[in-house]
């Protein structure tokens, strides 16, 4: 099916066939480690792997904001705000009310969200993130310049995944 695909494009030789493919095999490796990565979360610690990052998140910032929270994920904030939420639904985070600015609402992690911590699969934030933040500078926008290339080939309509986490998808 790839072959047929790909035959229909400007560049349809054997050796590009070949590259296309490869390139595509990068991608399910990615994809399947990420969603493995997720899986293990889920099946040691019962949250999903967003929840497990935001729980990280807040445990290095005591008191922080769902703003702050959603930059620091690079997250939609109503994306933020709805898993605070079920974690704090789930009695895994509490919502402070600042004395000083009664609108600011700070968040914490309970002591059963320490432990759930405690024995989560690391890295938390995930494996993709982690990969990236530990590749040089330089090769980062490379990537990001050859993968606008690849969305722009998909014919995107709508950027609103980039703002969803990766393991809500």
């Amino acid at each position: 099916m790839t072959a047929s695909i790909l035959s229909t494009t400007s560049t349809t030789t054997p050796d590009s066939i070949k590259a296309a493919t490869n390139a595509l095999k990068k991608f399910r490796v990615i994809y399947g480690t990420v969603r493995q990565h997720f899986r293990e979360v889920e099946q040691s610690c019962g949250i999903s792997g967003s929840q497990l990052w935001l729980l990280q998140e807040i445990h290095r910032t005591q008191n922080i904001g769902v703003s702050e929270l959603a930059n620091r994920l690079s997250i939609h904030q109503s994306t933020c705000s709805q898993l605070v939420d079920k974690l704090a639904k789930a009695k895994l985070v509490s919502k402070i009310r600042s004395e000083q600015d009664q609108r600011r609402v700070g968040l914490c992690i309970t002591e059963q969200a320490l432990a759930i911590l405690a024995k989560a699969p690391s890295p938390a934030e995930g494996v993709l993130p982690e990969a990236l933040n530990a590749m040089p500078h330089d090769v980062l926008l490379q990537l990001d310049h050859m993968l606008e290339k690849v969305i722009k080939q998909l014919g995107v309509r709508s950027h609103k995944l980039e703002n969803l986490p990766l393991s809500d998808m």
